[in-house]
């Protein structure tokens, strides 16, 4: 509940808000500016003609009803629109208030998650019992590792079964990726719940937040406290200066959004380097662990393709430093090839021939 004004207050899109539930059918896709105070740094230091930050992409989704798995209201829509994404956010009504409507009629966060988590799991059964089928025949050959993923893929089911999701099913990354990950399990995605709450509530929670940390202790899910109603008025401040006060004013030291983008970046794995000059000053989304080619690719393929070497500065170096130059001349300029795992806040130059 309040998923589609908190997407309005996340993104540069207008999802439709209103109050009656499920009003979201179509799914609206927003691009979400990261914060990242480096950038504002950068920019201080190079005065580039533009600064280009880092986006990550939200889909706000039709809501979910019982037997979604066998099609009910929206089911295989939103079943379809979720297989899409890496991570899933998880709004939970957690606030009393007599004039916005539950689609329950109540307020209950932990029914609603179970709701949603029982649709999930019953549509993850049906894949992994097609895969168990499909594999059963080749199995009786005695291929010893399609037994062993047979076993796997039972003892999966099994998890499923009693109410369990995929995420916390403990296998290992070689298996999962062997025997699980083909069957695109929805489950499996990492997730956050995102607790909405009243005005005096987004510091400590309430009594339904507590249900909700109680209902997810064993799922190694981040939650977080968030008034939608109060991001959808930060939304609507023109200055930076005019939400910094608000947020004084309310006690708040960041707003909930900024929280939920970094606690999504963080979610996915995901890193970012920076490119800096005098025409532009941007930061790069990628994945931790990619090495310099892969990085030098998420510019433009020709770069990973052509890839001879990558000078790297340290941000904080660069910071100190205060220029490229600067940094070049005092020896914090290095040269790294195709093996040099990328950093966060590495800035860095491509040098390819294509």
């Amino acid at each position: 509940m309040g998923k589609s004004t908190l997407f309005n207050a996340l993104s540069s899109a207008k999802a439709q808000a209103a109050n009656f539930p499920f009003c979201t059918i179509e799914p609206n896709i927003g691009v979400i500016t990261v914060p990242d105070k480096r950038l504002i740094r950068l920019e201080e230091l190079v005065k580039p003609h533009k600064v280009v930050p880092t986006t990550v992409e939200i889909v706000d989704i039709a809501g979910l009803v019982k037997g979604a798995s066998k099609g009910e209201g929206l089911g295989n829509q939103f079943l379809g629109n979720i297989r899409n994404t890496d991570a899933i956010i998880h709004v939970l009504r957690c606030f009393d208030d007599d004039n916005v409507i539950h689609v329950d009629s109540s307020v209950n966060p932990v029914r609603d998650k179970e709701i949603i988590d029982t649709e999930l799991q019953l549509k993850d059964l049906e894949s992994v019992e097609k895969k168990i089928q499909r594999i059963e025949k080749q199995a009786k050959t005695g291929d010893r590792e399609l037994q062993r993923g047979l076993q796997l893929l039972q003892e999966l089911k099994a998890h499923l079964e009693k109410g369990q999701s995929a995420r916390s099913f403990a296998v290992s990354r070689e298996d999962r990726i062997k025997f699980i990950d083909d069957a695109f399990l929805l489950t499996i995605k990492p997730v956050i719940y995102v607790c909405n709450v009243d005005e005096s509530s987004v510091i400590n929670g309430n009594v339904y937040t507590q249900q909700v940390a109680e209902a997810v202790k064993n799922e190694k899910a981040e939650i977080i406290f968030i008034s939608a109603a109060i991001e959808s008025e930060i939304a609507v401040l023109d200055s930076f200066e005019d939400r910094q006060a608000f947020l004084s004013d309310m006690g708040l030291s960041e707003s909930g959004v900024t929280r939920l983008i970094r606690s999504t970046y963080q979610l996915l794995n995901l890193i970012t380097y920076f490119t800096a000059g005098v025409q532009e000053v941007r930061a790069w989304t990628i994945t931790r662990g990619m090495l310099a080619p892969q990085a030098a690719g998420v510019i433009h393929s020709d770069f990973e393709k052509g890839f001879i070497r990558a000078e790297v500065i340290k941000y904080a170096d660069f910071v100190h430093y205060g220029s490229e130059a600067a940094c070049r001349e005092a020896g914090k300029l290095n040269v790294e090839g195709k093996d040099y795992l990328v950093e966060d806040g590495d800035i860095m130059h491509f040098r390819f021939n294509v």
